[in-house]
């Protein structure tokens, strides 16, 4: 597959003012990650209802929509605050925990979201049972790894013998993310000049020679060379951890975009909508951390 230098630049253009974008969301402070998110999660689940209204030929109701996608928003704000309780010993102060517990954001959105969905279901002219089902989905498929990825934005510290380092809060979800990009980028350039060999019939352009190549360079980039210039003196241990998370993220990432490509395919479309020329929509940008995500958050869990 030959490198196509023009569509190459215009994703790269773009790519870097997006990346500015997520940059500021990410650092800035918890309330712009959660602003970030809560817009990308409202156009994910826009672009996820136009796709399942193609594949089932149906259409939803306006009511129907708003309905799932606050009911989506009061999952991923309630992920963070069952975290913490279930999994954390201590009473975190949190942005997210305040709305969970003393503003009961949560409950008022539970309430809304339900009615909205009720009377849109009730609107319908057809319910298309399989429609439906699918559309309910989206709450496991992207507001349960959105709310993960908020979990995630907290400070982590990570132990080598007597010697501890903590970790800035966006030190996880920045991880994974650039983990992702780093391995979109590289499979994509791999891909360009050596890839002979398919990968999926799902995705036609992706090759086995791209996927590997990408993977290993995001592993070497995140888990190697990332610490070498960013946390020369931190812990030795900081390495594996790195090292792990960039190679979860590279193949479940790999597996979220397959699965969006899937959808696409199965809606006869190219993009899932149009967030920005060369890019797609927010499911094409974020397709691949709505599986790895819920992956690396198993994995730190259970081990960090």
């Amino acid at each position: 597959m030959a490198m196509n230098w023009s569509v190459f630049t215009t994703r790269a253009i773009y790519g870097l003012t997006f990346a500015a974008i997520m940059a500021a969301g990410f650092l800035y402070s918890y309330w712009s990650f959660l602003l970030l998110f809560t817009i990308v999660h409202a156009g994910g689940w826009r672009e996820y209802l136009k796709l399942n209204e193609k594949i089932y030929i149906t259409e939803f109701n306006l009511n129907l929509k708003l309905g799932l996608i606050i009911l989506g928003f009061a999952v991923m704000l309630y992920v963070p605050v069952l975290g913490y309780r279930v999994f954390d010993d201590i009473v975190v102060t949190d942005t997210i925990d305040v709305f969970g517990k003393s503003l009961d954001i949560n409950f008022i959105l539970l309430i809304a979201g339900t009615l909205l969905t009720m009377v849109g279901t009730f609107q319908q002219k057809v319910i298309h049972l399989k429609a439906y089902l699918a559309a309910f989905l989206g709450l496991l498929y992207i507001s349960l790894s959105f709310g993960l990825l908020l979990d995630l934005y907290r400070p982590v510290t990570i132990v080598d013998g007597e010697n501890s380092w903590q970790s800035p809060a966006f030190f996880l979800p920045l991880t994974i993310l650039l983990s992702i990009w780093v391995n979109d980028t590289m499979a994509y350039i791999v891909g360009s000049f050596i890839g002979k060999t398919p990968f999926s019939k799902i995705s036609p352009k992706k090759t086995w020679e791209g996927t590997i190549g990408g993977a290993i360079l995001a592993v070497a980039a995140i888990g190697l060379l990332f610490p070498l210039l960013f946390f020369k003196n931190q812990l030795d241990n900081l390495y594996p951890v790195l090292i792990t998370i960039s190679a979860i993220a590279a193949v479940a990432g790999t597996v979220g975009d397959l699965l969006e490509s899937k959808l696409k395919r199965m809606a006869n479309v190219k993009d899932s909508g149009m967030m920005m020329p060369g890019h797609g929509g927010f499911l094409d940008r974020f397709d691949s951390l709505l599986i790895a995500v819920p992956c690396v958050w198993i994995f730190v869990r259970l081990f960090l």
